[in-house]
């Protein structure tokens, strides 16, 4: 009698052992194009910004448990955002350019956060870019194509979540069909309040049952796309920090209910489709400081939370290294904008000399933004490059721009960006994305499920599993 009140006292301590690391708090953070190298020259940039040739560690990358993970999708060795995030919301593989359905374009399949809502969790999908994007659709939306941006915003109101939050919508009237709502319109019928920058979310949350956070009207009339990238913010830009510590204070009103929050950088990868380094890694940081929100959330309540950060793809192949055996980041401390932010310089000097700069206008606005000359010593080829481009845009002709995949900008801005990346040692082999394997951390509650190299697939279907969500097949 004895063994069995002890084998039945065993049982119980197991039952209530596995309860209480269920994770009744979900935080998955996605860096869009952050792959390994992303991370680690991050890394590698911060410490030499200490004077060392060393790691300094980000917060996320000291998570207890890492992995790698592949990204193909059904259809292509190389996946777009839009199969990735499938695969990273759902659990299945899908055709490039598809939204939370399968393959056949057809079939909607839900997400983890369709799961965790089915199970009673309160849910947040929040991203640096436009709400609709691709990877933050992918959590709510099932459309056969990503750029279907108005039909994506009303299935955002269709799936009922909690807090969504991103620069704006991309398209909020309906272009083939006038008689449909406008989606801002539509947020009084589902019962969502919209919040146009952080300062306009803390005068509205406490009243709000559900809630959309937006940049300021003012931001979005400038570039309604996304937020500002970090090199380039104001004050009063709203940041991706601000977004996590709305989304957390918003899902917090009832903890006892636990909830799932995804937050995506969605501007790693922009800067990387446009090969452009100090930019890139400027964001890594910033998603950094997002997971540093949650991490503080995670130190109150680290028997039920979960944190887990991973990626979408790599973007850019990026390399750490070209040739010579040392590195050079700390010249990126010299760049002061992203190439878009440097065009808009050019653009105003343009305006200003209407289309005839003087050199000496642009060498200076060189050396302010990217330290040439000054901070940085230019080689003879270098400095001919500069000149080169500058006479054949700057001196009476229109723009001339390069294309990268988000961006349209000025020949010399792309110039300037390349010179600094090679001073950098830092090469690039593609504006695209690639193959690479990309990252995996986890802490807390169920965190030791993430172990072994995976597949995107495998994430969410671990995420539930630790906190005990159902998996809809």
């Amino acid at each position: 009698m004895k063994k069995f009140h002890l084998l039945f006292a065993l049982v119980l301590l197991s039952c209530n052992w596995s309860f209480a690391q269920q994770a009744k708090y979900v935080f998955y953070f996605i860096g869009d194009g952050m792959g390994v190298n992303q991370v680690q020259g991050t890394e590698l940039f911060q410490g030499e910004m200490k004077g060392e040739i060393a790691i300094e560690p980000l917060c996320f990358t000291q998570f207890p448990v890492s992995t790698v993970a592949t990204t193909f999708s059904a259809t292509n060795g190389v996946t777009d955002s839009a199969a990735a995030g499938t695969a990273l919301a759902t659990g299945n593989k899908t055709k490039n350019g598809a939204i939370g359905v399968l393959k056949d374009l057809e079939t909607p399949v839900n997400s983890v956060a369709v799961w965790a809502k089915n199970s009673g969790r309160k849910v947040g999908v929040a991203t640096s870019v436009s709400v609709d994007h691709a990877t933050p659709a992918a959590f709510y939306a099932h459309e056969a194509g990503r750029e279907s941006y108005y039909n994506i915003g009303a299935d955002l109101y269709a799936a009922g979540f909690d807090f969504y939050a991103g620069s704006d919508f991309m398209e909020p009237d309906n272009k083939k069909d006038k008689s449909a709502k406008n989606l801002y319109k539509m947020a009084d019928e589902y019962g969502y309040s919209i919040a146009r920058g952080y300062n306009d979310y803390t005068k509205k949350s406490a009243k709000a049952d559900k809630m959309v956070l937006f940049q300021s009207e003012e931001a979005s009339s400038k570039d309604r796309s996304a937020i500002p990238y970090a090199i380039d913010r104001t004050e009063k830009d709203l940041s991706l920090e601000e977004i996590t510590r709305s989304a957390i204070d918003f899902l917090s009103k009832d903890l006892s209910k636990g909830f799932f929050l995804m937050v995506e950088g969605g501007k790693i990868d922009w800067a990387c489709h446009s090969n452009d380094a100090a930019t890139a890694f400027r964001e890594v940081q910033d998603l950094d400081k997002a997971i540093r929100q949650a991490y503080e959330f995670y130190k109150q309540h680290p028997d039920e939370t979960l944190i887990v950060v991973t990626a979408d793809h790599e973007t850019g192949g990026i390399v750490l290294g070209t040739g010579e055996y040392r590195l050079n980041l700390k010249a990126l401390e010299n760049q002061k904008m992203s190439e878009s932010g440097f065009t808009k310089v050019l653009n105003a000097l343009r305006k200003k000399h209407k289309n005839n700069v003087p050199w000496e206008a642009v060498k200076t606005a060189l050396t302010e933004n990217f330290g040439f000359w000054d901070e940085i010593k230019l080689s003879e080829k270098q400095e001919e490059r500069l000149i080169s481009v500058y006479e054949n845009t700057l001196k009476g002709q229109d723009a001339k721009m390069e294309k990268s995949e988000y961006a349209r900008d000025e020949a010399l801005a792309a110039e300037a960006k390349r010179i600094i990346s090679e001073i950098a040692l830092i090469g690039w082999t593609s504006g695209g994305h690639s193959a690479g394997y990309v990252p995996v951390f986890a802490i807390g509650a169920g965190a030791e499920n993430f172990s072994g190299r995976l597949d995107n697939t495998q994430i969410p279907v671990l995420i539930a599993k630790s906190a005990g969500y159902t998996v809809e097949k």
